[in-house]
This record gives structure tokens, C-alpha cells and sequence, in this order.
């Protein structure tokens, strides 16, 4: 790892910048009423800043405003009721039930609803402590509100002040991430290589680039200023999305049969070298996504073009002393690939200059694409929300979970001889989350922060007696704490349980030993708590409805091919249509890797038809990515490649498709499905009949002409049809295995 670089995107990341903002929004109110001599006002105005930072997730800043607005409104109502209602334990008791039931359900509309609802959580469980009484309900709710409101406030002004800063932030990181799915490519030309985790690990890193994608695109496609170009900021920053857009596409659509490559070419180096070039796009990928993040220019490392001249006399020189008829597809296999590097090369040459903002850069024109292609809308209609008021909806069994859970803890807190013992209810609304792999995760995370969090903590008051030292660290530890909270959960743990015992010192150092014990104990008691509740009402397993998510990835898999096969036999080929759906082929299978990686987490006994599921996984990979390729040539298909024999060709693969798709539906289907290979492999004839042709042109010392462009294109193409084929028969038996939970 190149802790420089990653010490370079940290530090210039919307993730620090979110840490030092909320720090200074909860720190600020406690400083200036601490020295005003009104310390309870400054901490609940704190927890008010607190709150509204919660759902203050990255997005479109009018998305971001709705969001602060209805969280303030919510957090107003929530102090109020709870203040009223906590004296009484009884009433209070189902004040608790509803709100947890309530704020965990709205997460069906999506993270920000889902972060108010935490929010809402975290002000009814801290009022819990110590409520208010009589007019000082008001008075103390106000005070949140204020709070709220200066957190808003603070966030808008910062966002006047840059407004560009998060755009620039989120497409820094897209474009590193496209760096990270660029290194998995090169993993492929490693003599040394696992297919099956290659893929696996190629797979996530490309649903960490379209999660990344989406996000830049409704920052993008969802701010006006962009959109209708009206300032050189805007337009450099849309030139910068479409061109990263383009150039993760052409690395999809640059698949290879990588297996014959290596028992062709593995002797000669040359694979290696390659996967060298490829990872120095990598890091020039890297230099530009920090670039954009930190506003600085990035430069082009020319040694690549003198690399690329060099590869492309080796590949030459290989030709002449090794090519032969048996070779002869690695080689065009060869070409396509340095063709891809070079292309994905310039790319980047265009992505650096664009880093500088260049003026000229205003007469470059570009076609705004069509936001529907990149972003979905997510409606507030409350059919979704009675939709899911079923023990099918797993956010419907989390709330369950979450309300049972959070009652429990209150009813154990108030019989245990504990100071702080909400704690314990904070940290079972904190742990619990609608996946049990994520909650198994958090649980183990937040127990082993607080841990760590205590013992440093109790080490630094130790050594460190200086109250100005220990207000400045305690300071570090709070923009610690929420620059990781999104990114790593431990140390933001860590670093939470560190500033907090920090602070709990400055206002009483008596009480140190009392607040270390009730810390860990509980954090020890919620996490028990929620584990135990976590695996009592245990959520949707994976097991039971992986089969749906399967058949949509066959469903738009099947959709893709046709699409995309259509132009080969003379079709019309609409991109926009095609492109469509493609994306929704990526997003199916990026839920099925979801839903795969979560049931690794889960229980050994709810792990079941794992192997075939992996196996069903990788091959769908393999699928989808091939027909991408088929869509970067029907793009640009010339008329001599355009042959109604492809159909039989494209008819077996998808009645295989087709087959697979009943099989997991339904458990049911044609055991031996067999093809009249007579119609499958008419394409290999005209193959054959070219490559007859070329090798008399090689044996007459003819290297280039008209015929081996055709050849290497034509075979290509083809190669890409076999290759779908191929897999979707590998897919029909897969299938065989993966019958439906109810049979």
C-alpha cells in the first residue's frame, strides 16, 4: 500500500472536510457558553448540531437542505415528546416503541430518511438521560433547534463559499476508483492467478465505481449551474465525468479469453509487461483524482507514450518470429488489448489537462448526456411504505428488531446501577442495521473501539495533565471521529470512546474511573443486546430470496444480449436503449454480489448452494462483460460484419439463458438441452475460410492488408458470440443446482 497517496486523498477528501465541519459545529456552542458560564445550553445546542449532521450526506445541496429541514423539524418533536413522556415510564414506554418502530421503517425511502430516522433515535435516547421539565421542555428544545440551525447554517456557508468543493471531492474519489477497477483488470496477465477470486474481487471493485458514479451523477445532473454550463467550473467538471464514464466503459468492454492468452504468451513476457502498463494508468488515474480533490494541476508521466512505443515494436517483433495458424487469435487478442491500453491511455492524457481548467478548454464542445441514463429518482409514496409492512420486507423485520431490542435495553438500564446507562439503548440503536452482516460487523467493531478507545484514553489522562493539551486533542479526536464514522467504523469508534472520556474528565475529573467502567460495561451490555435480539429475530436470510435477485440478473442479462446482438443480423441498434441496459445488467449483478457477500457473513447454517452461487456469480460476470464488449463493436459496425448466420448463434445462447432463468424460478427444466450444433457453428466456417486465406498471405510474406483487418475484427466479434455462448451453457448447468428455497 502507498501510504503517501493515501495519506494525499485523506487529507483532501470530503470525508475530513465533513469531519472538521460537524467538529466545529458541536465544539464551537460548547466552547463559547462553556466561557459565557451556560455549559448545559452549549452541550444541547451541541446535540442539536449533532443531530442535523447526520443526514447531512453528500448529495445535491437542495437535497441536502430538505433533508436538514425535516430533521430539525423531526428532532423538535422528538425532544419535546420524549421530555414529556420520559418521567413516566409506562407512557414512555410506548413513546419508545413507536419511535423505533416508526424512525426505523422511513429507512424504505432511502439513506437520508433513514439517517433522520437515526437522528430522531439518537435525540429521544440522550433526552432519556436527564428530561427536561415544564416550561424548560420548550426552552431545551429550542435550544436544539438552534443548535440544528447553526450546524445548517454553517454547512450552507461553507457550501457558498466553495460550491464546486464536493463535486470536485466525489469525482476525485470516482476516479480513483476507476484506478483501483483498472488494477484489477491487470491481475488477469499475472502468470500467477486465480480466475474465480479475480473475478470476484473485479466485481466489487466495479460496483464501488458505479456506487461512486451515481453519486457524482446526481451531484452533476442535479445542480442547475451544471447543467445548463453556466460557469467554466461546471462545464470542466461534466467533461471530467463523461470522459471517466468512457474510459471505465472501455476497460469493461475490453474482455478477453485470458486463459488462452496465458498458454500462448506466458513464456514471452509480454503479458506482464502489459499488466505493468496498466498499473501505471492506475496511478496516473490516482494523481488526477487527487488532483481533483485538492484543486492542484496533475501532470502526464510521458514515459507511458515511450512505453507504449515500445510495446507496440515487441508486439511486432513477437509476430514476425512467432505467429502461425494456431496463434493467430492470441495475436489479434494481443492487438485488441495494447489498442485499449493506448485509447484508455489518451484519455488520461485529456483527464490531466483538464485538472488545470484550462480557459481553452471553453471551446470544446460537449453533448450533455441524458440524466435518466445515470441517475434513478427515488418518490415518497406511501404505498412503498405499506408495501413493506410484511415479514417478506426485511427493513419491516430491522424495525422489529430494533423496537424489541431498544425496550429490552431500556427495561435492563433501568434496573442496573449503572450512571450512564443509556449507553446501553445508544448503542443498540447504533449496532442494529437490517443486515445481519452488518450488524455482526458493527457489533464486533464498536465493542473492540470502545475498548481500545478506553485503554488509550486512560493512558493519555495518565501522562497529559495539561487542560489546554487536552481540550486540543480532544478537538483531533473529534474530527478523528467523524471523518472516519462513514469509512472505517472502528477507529471512528475508537477515537468517539477517546474524545468522550476526554470530555467527561474536563467536566468532572472525580467521576473519571466511574465514566471508564460505565463506558465498557455498557457498550458490553447494548452489544450483548443487540446480538442476541439480532439473531431472535433473525432478518430475511439470503438463502430464502437469493433466487429472485438471480432471476433478475438472467432477466436483464437476456434483455442486454438481444439488445446488443440485434445489429450483428441486421437490426437496428439504438445505444441509448442498449445502454440502459447495460446499466441495469451491472446493477442486478452487483445486488447478486451483495446478497452472496452478506450470506458469507451470515450463520454456516444459512449458507446454502454457496460454490454454485459463487460459480453463478463469476460466470455472470464473465457473461455480461463479454456482451459489453459486443456493444463497444455494434457501436461502430461496418456492413461486411452484419450476417443473418449469427442468428442461430445468438438463438442457443439465449434458450440457454432462458432455460437457466425457469430453473431458478421455478426448479424445473430441461436436464440435457441440446442444440443442433450444425446452425451454431456456422460462424466458425466463415472464420475458417479467413483464416485460410490470411495463412496464404502469411506463407507469401504479406504482414499487413485489407484482409487481416477484417480477419482480426471479424474473429473477434465472433470470438465474443462464442465466448457468450459458451458461458450460457456453462450457466444452464450451474443452474441445475440452484433450485428454489420452496422445493
Amino acid at each position: 500500500m502507498d501510504y503517501l497517496k493515501e495519506y494525499r486523498s485523506f487529507i483532501s477528501s470530503h470525508y475530513l472536510s465533513e469531519g472538521v465541519r460537524i467538529t466545529a459545529a458541536i465544539l464551537l456552542p460548547v466552547l463559547i457558553w462553556s466561557y459565557l458560564g451556560n455549559l448545559p445550553v452549549g452541550m444541547t445546542m451541541a446535540l442539536g448540531a449533532l443531530s442535523a449532521s447526520i443526514p447531512d450526506n453528500p448529495g445535491p445541496i437542495h437535497h441536502r437542505k430538505n433533508g436538514l429541514i425535516v430533521c430539525t423539524i423531526v428532532i423538535f418533536f422528538v425532544s419535546i415528546i420524549t421530555s414529556l413522556t420520559a418521567p413516566i415510564h409506562v407512557l414512555f414506554f410506548f413513546v419508545l416503541t413507536g419511535f423505533c418502530f416508526v424512525f426505523s421503517m422511513i429507512g424504505v425511502y432511502g439513506a437520508r430518511a433513514g439517517s433522520i430516522g437515526v437522528a430522531a433515535l439518537l435525540v429521544m435516547v440522550v433526552q432519556t438521560e436527564h428530561p427536561a421539565k415544564g416550561w424548560d421542555i420548550l426552552f431545551n428544545s429550542l435550544i436544539l433547534v438552534a443548535g440544528s440551525g447553526w450546524y445548517i447554517l454553517l454547512s450552507l456557508v461553507l457550501y457558498g463559499m466553495r460550491p464546486y468543493k464536493l463535486m470536485q471531492q466525489a469525482l476525485g474519489e470516482y476516479v480513483m476508483m476507476a484506478a483501483d477497477y483498472l488494477r484489477a483488470k491487470a491481475t488477469f496477465y499475472d502468470k500467477e492467478l486465480d480466475y474465480d477470486k479475480n473475478y470476484q474481487v473485479l466485481l466489487a471493485r466495479q460496483i464501488a465505481v458505479q456506487e461512486k458514479q451515481n453519486l457524482v451523477a446526481e451531484l452533476i445532473f442535479k445542480t442547475r449551474s451544471i447543467v445548463k454550463e453556466s460557469t467554466h467550473t461546471g462545464r470542466v467538471l461534466m467533461m471530467v465525468f463523461m470522459d471517466v464514464a468512457d474510459l471505465f466503459e472501455r476497460a469493461m468492454t475490453s474482455h478477453q479469453n485470458y486463459e488462452k492468452l496465458h498458454k500462448y504468451f506466458d513464456e514471452t513476457g509480454i503479458l506482464d509487461e502489459y499488466r505493468l502498463l496498466i498499473v501505471s494508468l492506475s496511478n496516473e488515474l490516482d494523481e488526477i483524482g487527487i488532483a481533483l480533490k485538492s484543486g492542484t494541476t496533475s501532470g502526464y508521466d510521458q514515459r507511458i507514450d515511450d512505453e507504449l512505443l515500445e510495446e507496440r515494436e515487441r508486439l511486432q517483433k513477437l509476430r514476425t518470429t512467432m505467429l502461425s495458424p494456431s496463434n493467430i487469435e492470441g495475436f489479434i487478442s494481443l492487438r485488441h488489448i495494447l489498442d485499449s491500453i493506448d485509447d484508455i491511455a489518451a484519455r488520461i492524457r485529456t483527464l490531466h489537462h483538464y485538472t488545470s481548467y484550462d480557459k481553452k478548454l471553453r471551446k470544446k464542445k460537449i453533448n450533455t448526456p441524458n440524466p435518466d441514463d445515470f441517475i434513478s429518482h427515488q418518490d415518497i409514496d406511501p404505498k412503498m411504505l405499506r408495501d413493506n409492512l410484511s415479514f417478506r420486507s426485511n427493513i419491516f423485520r430491522h424495525s422489529l428488531r430494533i423496537t424489541t431490542s431498544a425496550v429490552f435495553a431500556y427495561l435492563v438500564a433501568q434496573f442496573l446501577p449503572v450512571g450512564h446507562s443509556y449507553w446501553i439503548l445508544l448503542t443498540v440503536v447504533v449496532i442494529l442495521k437490517p443486515a445481519y452482516s452488518l450488524t455482526k460487523k458493527r457489533n464486533v467493531e464498536r465493542l473492540t473501539g470502545t475498548i481500545f478507545g478506553a485503554l488509550i484514553g486512560l493512558a493519555f489522562l495518565y501522562l497529559v495533565k495539561d487542560k489546554t493539551a487536552i481540550v486540543i486533542v480532544l478537538a483531533f479526536a473529534m474530527i478523528g471521529t467523524y471523518s472516519f464514522m462513514r469509512r472505517k467504523y472502528m477507529v471512528s469508534v475508537t477515537m468517539m470512546t477517546f474524545y468522550l472520556l476526554l470530555m467527561f474528565h474536563l467536566l468532572d475529573p472525580k467521576d473519571f474511573a466511574v465514566i471508564f467502567s460505565d463506558r465498557i460495561i455498557d457498550t458490553l451490555i447494548g452489544s450483548a443486546i443487540a446480538f442476541i435480539f439480532g439473531y431472535l429475530l433473525q432478518p430475511v436470510w439470503e438463502h430464502e430470496q437469493i433466487n429472485e435477485t438471480m432471476a433478475t440478473v438472467l432477466k436483464d442479462g437476456i434483455s442486454y444480449y438481444r439488445l446488443t446482438a440485434a445489429p450483428f443480423t441486421g437490426k437496428p441498434f439504438d445505444k441509448a436503449v442498449a445502454n440502459v441496459a447495460r446499466k441495469n445488467s451491472w446493477v442486478a449483478l452487483a445486488n447478486l454480489s451483495d446478497a452472496f457477500t452478506r450470506m458469507l457473513s451470515e450463520p454456516k447454517s444459512k449458507q446454502i448452494n454457496i460454490p454454485h452461487i459463487h460459480q453463478f456469480v463469476v460466470a455472470n460476470h464473465m457473461l455480461v462483460s463479454h456482451i459489453a464488449t459486443l456493444t463497444y463493436y455494434a457501436d461502430s459496425l461496418s456492413g461486411e460484419y452484419v450476417t443473418e448466420d449469427y442468428q442461430p448463434l445468438i438463438n442457443a445462447s439465449t434458450r440457454y439463458l432462458e432455460q437457466s432463468l425457469q430453473l431458478v424460478e421455478t426448479g424445473k427444466g430441461d436436464d440435457n438441452l441440446q442444440y443442433d450444433t450444425t446452425g451454431v457453428r456456422l460462424m466458425d466456417q466463415h472464420i475458417n475460410e479467413l483464416m485460410r486465406q490470411r495463412q496464404e498471405e502469411l506463407k507469401k510474406g504479406i504482414i499487413e492488408s485489407s484482409l487481416r483487418k477484417k480477419l482480426s475484427d471479424f474473429k473477434s466479434i465472433t470470438d465474443q458470440f462464442y465466448f457468450v455462448y459458451k458461458i450460457a451453457t456453462d450457466i444452464q448447468k450451474i443452474s441445475l443446482h440452484l433450485k428454489p428455497e420452496n422445493d
